[in-house]
This record gives structure tokens, sequence and C-alpha cells, in this order.
């Protein structure tokens, strides 16, 4: 059936289905030529795959085209060129964030280390006249330690008569954005409030770094590195100002692989540089992660936290178990033949689809679940893992895991420059700055169509 809301020929109502899952829709391109210098080539036009993004119910309509459109290199290269003029007062200071799970892209893509490879991107992107480039990490650490923080506060407070469990994790804007907009009651007051990692660095870069720098929100034009098209719809999200004067928290999302194509068609000469700090002169020297083989980590993380909250129970190794596929898998903590814990990884569309099903039927034994859009995890995400025909290209995946997998972890407990912002930016790590600036609430599908970005 056609979409109503659709005049594309080749869109139609959908369930993602195998036969589907590299159905594609043109949107607007996001060719790019730097007037200024003839150094880059026009960029192949992007498409958008109907598996790329839960955001999705029915079609990609022009409306939403346009919008994602605005997220792209042209916009990246037209504030470029305009601090390039000589009116200062027009100039912007550009900030790069770079997450995590984009970085062994690069170093696969150039046969780097990844520490080497984020080196090399930086100084790249300083050479095109990027001033700060950052890991959002340290955004990661926050969004992780307040899930915790949730996870054991909705665990101590569930009951039969208000269920408070399972608590569903709220980092991939894929998820929640498909959450909010299709599935609605009984799912969203089972999300996690704490924001991803994108919210909280746009708030981080435009209200703790703006203010160190003596700069205005405005000032600052922020642009995202990310793996997958999702953090573009979600860099669009109304709640995310973040009281910041009106001004976006990301006003800007590149995925991996569009940088990779500017960077391929770049002749400048690059000096490796290590990455800034939201602190002043300090670099960050080596690339760190979180205990999650593909994401953020925020089962593990969760898991060990609530483990010794909640039962006094030190838990070193996470052990997963497979379940119906390798997306899906389960950890549990057991004690005298008891199930204490039983948390679960659920990536990709089939499982979530799944998850929601049994949680819909009350039929649902887990306390918590870490939800991905993406099969395979963040790493997967289409925007740096897919091959031309759209599908995954299965031999990078496995070279960026091994690369992703050879990078230390640290836990953001241990992070002193998390303790600092808690008590310097936030006021404590228990007062109300935390719940305005690390949390968001959700709206649902009945909500009317004037207060949400995204028009279906």
């Amino acid at each position: 059936m056609k979409c109503e809301h659709c005049t594309r020929k080749e869109c139609s109502k959908k369930t993602k289905t195998d036969d589907q899952e590299n159905a594609s829709v043109d949107v607007p391109s996001l060719a790019l030529e730097n007037r200024e210098a003839s150094k880059f080539h026009k960029l192949a036009d992007a498409k958008i795959f109907l598996s790329d993004c839960l955001a999705c119910d029915s079609c990609v309509t022009a409306e939403e085209g346009l919008q994602v459109s605005q997220q792209n290199a042209k916009d990246f290269f037209r504030v470029l060129n305009l601090n390039k003029k000589c009116d200062t007062s027009q100039h912007k200071v550009l900030v790069v964030s770079v997450c995590p799970q984009s970085l062994p892209y690069f170093a696969a893509k150039f046969r780097l280390s990844v520490t080497d490879a984020s080196r090399r991107l930086c100084g790249f992107l300083k050479s095109l006249g990027v001033h700060y480039v950052f890991d959002t990490t340290i955004a990661a650490d926050f969004s992780v330690l307040e899930s915790q923080k949730e996870f054991v506060r909705r665990f101590r407070q569930h009951s039969e008569e208000e269920p408070a469990l399972p608590m569903l994790t709220s980092a991939c804007p894929g998820w929640v954005r498909y959450a909010e907009r299709v599935l609605g009651h009984p799912v969203t007051p089972h999300l996690c409030t704490a924001k991803s990692p994108q919210q909280i660095m746009g708030s981080l870069v435009k209200d703790y770094f703006a203010r160190r720098q003596n700069l205005s929100p405005d000032k600052i034009f922020h642009v995202i590195v990310a793996p997958c098209y999702d953090r573009k719809l979600e860099a669009l999200r109304e709640d995310v100002p973040t009281a910041l004067h009106g001004s976006r928290g990301a006003d800007c999302v590149l995925t991996s692989g569009e940088v990779v194509q500017i960077m391929e068609q770049s002749d400048l000469v690059v000096k490796d540089a290590a990455v800034d700090t939201l602190f002043g002169g300090l670099k960050e020297e080596e690339v760190r992660r979180h205990d999650g083989a593909s994401s953020d980590g925020y089962l593990a993380h969760v898991f060990r936290h609530a483990a010794k909250q909640l039962f006094d129970e030190d838990v070193g190794e996470v052990t997963y178990r497979t379940l119906r596929n390798k997306d899906f898998q389960e950890v549990t903590l057991e004690k005298n033949g008891e199930v204490l814990l039983r948390f679960a990884a659920a990536y990709g569309f089939r499982n979530i689809q799944n998850v929601v099903l049994k949680l819909k039927k009350g039929r649902f034994p887990y306390h918590f679940v870490e939800v991905l859009a993406c099969a395979g995890g963040c790493l997967n995400g289409r925007g740096q893992a897919q091959a031309e025909d759209g599908r995954a290209d299965k031999a990078l995946l496995r070279q960026m895991e091994g690369k992703y997998a050879d990078v230390p972890v640290r836990p953001p407990e241990t992070s002193a420059h998390v303790q600092e912002l808690y008590r310097e930016w936030l006021d404590g790590a228990d007062s109300p700055r935390v719940r305005e600036a690390l949390h968001t609430v959700y709206q649902g599908p009945g909500l009317p169509a004037a207060s949400r970005d995204i028009k279906w």
C-alpha cells in the first residue's frame, strides 16, 4: 500500500523484511564542492536505506529527507568557508566531536591503530580549519553513570502495581525514535531517561565549554561524527537545546563514511594531532572505550553496578549467553540457584520486535535490555559499515571489531574529569542541574503533530 504522505513511486508502506532490507529512497544530494579551492571533488549522492533507521515506520517523506539533507558535509564546508572571510563578526568556532565507534572505521580504512587513526583524523580536521576536536567518550561516561543510578532506583521501586522494570536503554536514537513515534505506551515508560552521549556532548560543548571559552553558544558550530544516519535525526530533537539560548547541541552530523570520502578526495598535507579535551590545554593521548563489544557497553557497566549496589556481589568478567541469534544475548546473576538479575542485549529490528511483543504481552523475564537498532551494534552503523549494494560489509566489520577490542577499557567511574564536571558544571552528582542537563522525557505517538520535530 502506498504511503499517503509520500509522493515517491519507489517508496511503499512496509514492515522491514528480508526482501525490503535493501530498499532505498533518494534524499536531496549531499554532494559537496569546495568552491574556494578545488581540493574536493563532488561526493556521491547519498541514499538512506530503509534498514538504516528505525525512525521510519512507513517511508522516508520528502520533508524528512529535506531535514536530514541539512545535516551534511556541504553545511560543514559552508561554515569553514565563512570563517575564511574577512568579516570576523560572522566567524564560528568549529568544534568536531567524534564517537568512539567511528574510530575503528577510520583505523580499518587507513590501516592504523585506533589511537593513530584518531590522531590522523584530528590532524586532518584541523588542517581544514576546525578549531577543536573532542572524543565523545566523556559524554558516554555521564550517560552510563546516570543509567546505572536510574536502574538501581527503578529496581528498588518496582512493584506489580507500578512496574518500573524492565529498563530499556535510550542511547540509540533509531530505537528511541521508533519507540516514541510508533510504539508509545506501554514501551516509552520503560525507556531510561538518561540522555544519549550525543545529546550530552551537545550540552558539554555548547554550555560548559562555551562558558570556559567565554563564548555565546551560537558562536560555536558543533559537528558530530557518528556511525549511523539516525544521529542526524537525533540532532533535530526539540528537547536537546539544553538551555543554550536556542542553540542546538549538535549543528551538523556527518557519518564516518562521509568524512572518509572527504579525506580520500583531499590533497592536503596532514600532520597528526592529539585530540583536545574540554579542559583547556590538556590533550587526549590515547583512546579509551567502555566495556562493550560494539557499543558503549551499557549492559556490562549497569550489570556490575547493580550487582554490587543491590546484592553486594562483585562481578569481574561478564559472561554472555547467546540465545535465538548472535544479536540476542543474556547475562544473569545467580546465587544459591536463584536468578537475582537477568539482563539482555537485543540488537537489530527483528530482536527488537520480539522484545516489544513479549513486553506488551506481559511475558518479559528481563530486568534490563540494551537495545540497539543496528544488527551487530554501533560498529555496524550504516553510515560506515555497508558495501556499495547497501548490505553490511562483513569483512570490514570484522576488522573494526578486532581494532575496537584492542582499545583499553576505562570504567566511567574511574574518570577524574567526569567527577570534576559533576562538581564544577552540575553542582554535584545529585543536584537539580543533573536532571536538567543529563536526563530527558519522551514523547508518544498520541502527541499533536505540532509538538514533534518530524512530521510523519
